[in-house]
């Protein structure tokens, strides 16, 4: 990972101490504490991952090959109301897909039920754990708030085998759901409120997607997490910073049960932030599930793996690449202070990743029908085009040739936004009497604008010549390069121009203010270049002048292309 922090401002910076868990791990090796570094991604299968995931897999699988140690992948599937198998395999995926190959199999905190279990037999034996009546709303009664001191359950002295037997009977299915749960005994007047005598089990009568109807009670995300760490060897637990209150009780569990040394430690990062998204399970379900939601976009969310979601299912199927998200991750850094980070980070690191191995070709998005009234009727004429125009000599897998020919005819398109009728001041492309220079083709002068008629568009009336005859409207008369393609020979297309999900750089959760409407234009008369036919899902191009786009995987057809635009060719700072 890199030794660069964020700020609040959104951009990173360097840290002179380096990555502050690095040095946390130096130092627990220099004392001798571990021998091997282990670490984990411990999901909970209740949702896609997102790229805020992306940075916590980066890391713990980063942190584990750059000490040679290994990284388990393990589910916290303590909830069985909210788990589905479509989600564990998602999830699998996700880790597959950035690259990373967790230890052994995989593992599940379902797999320590039983040990779990035994585990809290021995806190209650011990005095440690007791079978509390009150109801949840009742709990938090007597929790206390973070000025006044909790207040003891009065269920919180029942003896030992009665605690046992109580807890037996919990399993056994003789209570109904919230009726009793069991409680670490720890201390209701700690000014930490994670450490008032927390829960941790409670009765859940519902079906689990691996263990069936086996359990009636399940543990909680607390007591599970550290148990699970110790059962499996973990050395390094590393966590959003969110858990740094519960690290006390994370230690107390395994003091309390006399875990063998060494024990694992868990240590805590910020987040990520990113501004235009959301990064919340529960906000990220509304928008997929809620129809109230997508009534505020032109164009409604489509599933998990709509584009415009931060999920990365959504960032894979729009384009971006697993290279550049772990480039993002690296750059952006490891902190122990939340922040944002600008939008324009991942943009960056995107263009930086495709610069490097999408082919340019032309499309036209918005087509604009030109006349080339000198160029005979029936005749075309081919030009030679490299894929790499910088590095005309360069090949990339999966392209038969170094170039590609682009074929010129008497009607061709341009872009729409390439031609105005009374060009503004500094408007450097086509307009009447001007003349811009055809990428890879010749010079075109406007001479006539030929108003629509019912049933028709705009059409220009244009002639060609292969050398600038001066009416070019750059500085000191130069042309403007612009793209086009050829009408007859051109391939029609769909092509989904995606933007960012919020309007506003930190959404507070207000989906209905906050959403950005336009967040999908659709440009359905879209027309591509010759070479591109036939082109398979999945593949990335750059449209020349216009940004990196991908065959969308769901979508696309041979015979009906679809493309979803990656990223604009500029940054877009704000």
């Amino acid at each position: 990972m890199s030794d660069e922090r964020n700020r609040s401002d959104g951009h990173p910076e360097n840290e002179s101490d380096g990555n502050f868990i690095r040095n946390f791990i130096d130092q627990d090796l220099a004392a001798g504490l571990y021998r091997q570094v282990g670490t984990r991604f411990p999901p909970e299968p209740n949702g896609y991952l997102h790229i805020g995931h992306a940075k916590s897999i980066c890391l713990n699988f980063g942190t584990a090959l750059d000490y040679r140690g290994t990284c388990n992948l393990r589910f916290d599937d303590t909830n069985p109301v909210r788990e589905e198998t479509e989600y564990v395999d998602s999830i699998q995926a996700d880790v597959n897909w950035l690259g990373f190959q967790w230890q052994g199999e995989t593992r599940y905190a379902s797999d320590y039920f039983e040990r779990l279990y035994e585990c809290a037999e021995t806190l209650i034996k011990k005095g440690l754990a007791y079978v509390d009546d009150l109801s949840p709303d009742e709990v938090r009664a007597y929790r206390g708030t973070l000025t006044e001191a909790g207040r003891d359950s009065p269920w919180r002295d029942r003896p030992v085998a009665e605690n046992l037997d109580l807890f037996r009977r919990m399993r056994a299915g003789d209570f109904p759901d919230g009726a009793k749960s069991l409680r670490a005994r720890i201390d209701m007047a700690s000014p930490n409120i994670n450490m008032r005598d927390p829960a941790l089990y409670r009765i859940r009568k519902a079906r689990h997607h691996r263990t069936g109807d086996r359990w009636v009670i399940y543990p909680m995300y607390d007591y599970t997490h550290c148990v699970s760490d110790a059962i499996e060897g973990i050395t390094h637990s590393l966590c959003t910073l969110e858990f740094e209150d519960h690290r006390p009780l994370y230690d107390w569990v395994l003091a309390a049960l006399d875990w063998p040394a060494p024990r694992p430690r868990q240590i805590e990062f910020a987040r990520l932030n990113l501004e235009y998204t959301i990064m919340s399970k529960r906000q990220l379900r509304q928008l997929v599930m809620d129809e109230k939601a997508g009534r505020h976009l032109n164009h409604p969310i489509e599933g998990w793996d709509d584009p415009r979601l931060p999920t990365l299912a959504a960032l894979r199927r729009r384009g971006l690449t697993p290279e550049a998200l772990r480039l993002f991750c690296e750059r952006i850094g490891v902190a122990k202070r939340d922040s944002w980070i600008e939008y324009y980070w991942l943009e960056k690191a995107v263009r930086d990743d495709l610069n490097l191995k999408t082919p340019r070709v032309m499309a036209v998005l918005k087509p604009l029908k030109v006349v080339v009234e000198n160029w005979p009727h029936g005749r075309s004429r081919e030009f030679e085009a490299p894929y790499f125009p910088d590095e005309p000599d360069r090949e990339l897998p999966g392209l038969k040739d170094k170039t590609r020919p682009l074929i010129f005819e008497r009607e061709i398109f341009i872009e729409e936004d390439d031609f105005r009728p009374d060009p503004p001041k500094k408007f450097y492309r086509l307009g009447p009497g001007r003349e811009v220079l055809l990428r890879w083709g010749f010079y075109l002068h406007c001479h006539e604008v030929v108003r629509p008629a019912e049933g028709r568009g705009l059409e220009l009336r244009c002639t060609y010549s292969e050398e600038p005859r001066g009416f070019g409207a750059g500085p000191g008369g130069q042309p403007a390069v612009i793209h086009w393609v050829p009408a007859a020979s051109s391939i029609p297309a769909e092509v989904r121009l995606y933007d960012r999900l919020f309007k506003t750089p930190r959404p507070k959760g207000d989906l209905a203010r906050e959403l950005n409407p336009d967040s999908l234009e659709i440009c359905r008369q879209a027309r591509l270049e010759p070479a591109l036919k036939g082109l398979p899902a999945g593949r990335r191009v750059q449209f020349e002048r216009l940004g990196y786009f991908i065959a969308d995987e769901k979508l696309h057809r041979a015979e009906t292309p679809t493309f979803n635009r990656i990223v604009a060719l500029r940054d877009r700072r704000q």
